[in-house]
């Protein structure tokens, strides 16, 4: 079973879906601290006049210390019609945009609760069946995990690859020089590196920015577009220690 494990992310961007469409099951990791100002709770899109502008989803506990399961939204409804309104400059000259609206406004319709967590990963759910990509998903905090007493930043991914079962646990290439890759071969657990190539796409008389979030990508992609992307700019090396 390949295995991925990724803090919940708002909107992320397309290499974050090339990740998830390469494993066989996800875990939203959602049991470490929050990271304040961070991909968490804002992304960025297009600015309708020059580079890039941020779009967030405001929180009202984000002290120091909390479990990112525990971050609460500040107001759910105000979150969607801000988001939306800055959407709306693409509605002339992006041809998804109403698809993407509709997925927008299924991520938040969907939310049951007004934790950060369930946003965010309502949004993934919307995205990944937009693209008609297999989101085998549970949440870290609604496990029963075991953790020993004292772990560094790359035990992680070993001990819930090992509780779960995993053969394969795959991360994102920036963060390779946490691991001990000898750990996971004594585990029997194969470590994978994910890249994802900068993935250019024409906007349409705006200026293209790389790196934005999947709903810049989806305003103006087809899905079958995006979809091809997330195999032919993405590259996954197996580490030896």
């Amino acid at each position: 079973m390949i295995l991925g494990i990724m803090q919940p992310y708002f909107f992320p961007y397309l290499g974050h879906f090339a990740l998830i469409a390469a494993c066989e099951r996800w875990l939203v990791f959602d049991i470490s601290q929050y990271t304040r100002k961070s991909w968490m709770n804002r992304n960025r899109i297009l600015h309708p006049k020059q580079g890039w502008q941020y779009i967030s989803a405001p929180v009202s506990n984000a002290g120091l210390g909390i479990a990112t399961e525990q971050v609460l939204l500040q107001d759910l409804a105000r979150s969607r019609s801000a988001l939306l309104g800055k959407l709306s400059q693409y509605r002339r000259v992006a041809p998804y945009y109403q698809d993407v609206i509709r997925l927008v406004q299924e991520s938040f319709a969907n939310v049951t609760d007004n934790r950060l967590v369930t946003l965010n990963t309502e949004a993934l759910k919307a995205v990944t069946a937009y693209l008609g990509i297999p989101f085998n998903y549970q949440l870290c905090s609604e496990l029963e995990l075991n953790f020993p007493p004292e772990m560094g930043p790359g035990d992680w991914a070993l001990e819930i690859s090992k509780q779960c079962g995993a053969t394969t646990y795959i991360n994102p290439a920036s963060g390779k020089d946490l691991f001990n890759v000898a750990a996971f071969e004594q585990a029997s657990i194969s470590l994978g590196f994910s890249e994802f190539q900068p993935y250019g796409y024409s906007t349409s008389g705006l200026e293209f920015e790389p790196g934005m979030s999947i709903l810049d990508v989806l305003m103006w992609c087809s899905p079958a577009d995006v979809k091809a992307a997330l195999t032919n700019n993405h590259t996954i090396s197996i580490a030896t220690a």
